[in-house]
């Protein structure tokens, strides 16, 4: 969320109005919308631009040169005669760009002076990335990209590169970047060239000999398409004319050379105006060249550099990442391994006790199935009472085990099945829980439904032979 003061200074980067308390006015006015306070000083500085130029070519040609020296007076602004200490040798005249505009809207500001320059947010941002500022100019940037679009310079652009190639062709030509002015010069910034700028006036009676004679001339248009970006700008169009108020061109056709300098400005090297012939031009800018050379190289140097203690910066700290990561690598290794050690530690423990818990639970199982098994045998002994005597209603019979063992016991004949089931568990010959009683010929089973029966009822009075069969 933008709060006020990030609001205000959006405003002014954005705008070019350094006084605040005038900002603020605008920004009340409007609710605090940043982009409606935007839009709407846009759009009264375009209408502002476009009425003066439909009424009188010649009168805003004047009033461009009174208000724009005007603007930049009132402004403080380094004016034209300033000369810049990055090139000895060389007259640079600085201009700030973007220079400060009031607005003609009289409900803004009474007395509004000059016309409107450098709406675009776009021509602040670009401005300040060339200079390379801290990360606030990177903020303003991207908040200043985000809120006003650059694609209405862009147009303009193409517009006048699609007229000029209609009227003066496509062949023989200046290479113009269809792109917005800070662009074409952030252009000459990332390729360590210099911004050459030509300013067209189409209603100028000298601007098509010129057109034709000089800038599509071979010599010319070879030599500005190796050695330099080119940038043209018609001063109908809302850019070119606030280029022109900028570098405060008086006379046409108008050709200037410049190249991004400090503190939010550009460096004036070379301006041309009125009618030159191929051979004047070339002259012109080959001094130029020669005396901007130092600058150039020593930009690229000074870039390079910069990219070569980046670049090693960066695999320095590429090798320390690495060294590092391995270390953590090592160290997360050790501690897994520690870590593994100490699970397979706790499991063996963990299953040492299972173990021992079973073989102790399975001992005393044992011992308590042993025990209930005893007990079990000797109830059912007691069950059974003393052996009979022989008689005539005593059954003999004869119990054969699967080992071999044979036991044998009188019952009275009234006695059950359950009775010799009872027996053979009294013996505790037997390891098996469950088996069945059978006697051969006929082969008889005396399972659970004739535990009920006698002995004499099942048929084995008085004597019977059954062997033990395990189930």
């Amino acid at each position: 969320m933008v709060d006020v003061a990030d609001k205000l200074a959006y405003f002014q980067a954005i705008t070019g109005l350094e006084d605040p308390d005038l900002c603020t006015e605008i920004l009340q006015a409007h609710g605090w919308d940043l982009e409606l306070a935007i839009s709407s000083f846009t759009s009264n500085n375009n209408n502002d631009d476009n009425n003066t130029n439909e009424n009188n070519q010649n009168a805003v040609l004047s009033t461009t040169t009174d208000t724009g020296t005007s603007a930049v007076e009132s402004s403080n602004l380094t004016t034209r005669d300033a000369v810049t200490a990055a090139a000895p040798g060389l007259a640079w005249k600085l201009i700030t760009l973007p220079i400060t505009v009031i607005s003609g809207s009289l409900g803004l500001i009474s007395g509004a002076i000059g016309l409107g320059l450098w709406a675009t947010g776009g021509i602040l941002s670009y401005s300040l990335g060339m200079i390379g500022l801290g990360s606030s100019a990177s903020r303003i940037t991207e908040s200043s990209s985000s809120l006003v679009s650059v694609s209405a310079a862009a147009r303009e652009a193409m517009d006048f590169v699609s007229v000029f190639e209609r009227e003066y062709g496509s062949s023989t030509k200046p290479n113009f970047v269809t792109e917005g002015f800070m662009d074409a010069l952030q252009r000459s910034r990332n390729a360590y060239k210099l911004l050459f700028v030509y300013l067209h006036s189409p209603d100028h009676p000298d601007t098509p000999l010129f057109c034709e004679r000089t800038l599509c001339s071979q010599i010319l248009s070879d030599f500005v398409n190796e050695n330099f970006v080119a940038w043209g700008g018609s001063i109908r169009a809302s850019e070119g004319f606030k280029m022109s108020n900028s570098l405060k061109a008086s006379r046409y056709p108008f050709v200037a050379v410049v190249m991004p300098a400090t503190n939010q400005r550009i460096a004036l090297l070379q301006q041309v105006e009125g009618p030159k012939s191929p051979e004047e031009m070339l002259t012109v800018l080959q001094k130029v060249l020669e005396e901007s050379a130092p600058v150039l190289v020593a930009a690229r140097l000074e870039a390079e550099e910069r990219r070569n203690n980046m670049r090693l910066r960066e695999e320095q700290d590429a090798a320390y990442r690495a060294a590092l990561e391995a270390d953590q690598a090592r160290e997360r290794q050790r501690k897994e391994e520690q870590e593994r050690l100490e699970r397979e530690a706790a499991e063996a423990e963990r299953k040492r006790k299972e173990e021992e818990e079973a073989q102790e639970r399975a001992a005393r199982e044992a011992a308590e199935k042993a025990a209930a098994l005893a007990r079990m045998r000797e109830e059912k002994a007691l069950s059974l009472g003393a052996e009979p005597e022989k008689g005539s209603d005593i059954t003999q019979v004869l119990v054969r085990f699967p080992t071999g063992e044979r036991k044998e016991r009188r019952f009275h004949c009234t006695a059950t099945i359950q009775t010799l089931y009872d027996y053979v568990d009294s013996l505790g010959l037997l390891e098996a829980d469950t088996y069945s009683l059978v006697s051969n010929f006929p082969r008889t089973v005396y399972g659970t439904e004739k535990l009920c029966l006698s002995l004499k009822e099942a048929g084995l009075h008085p004597q019977a032979s059954l062997f033990v069969e395990l189930n």
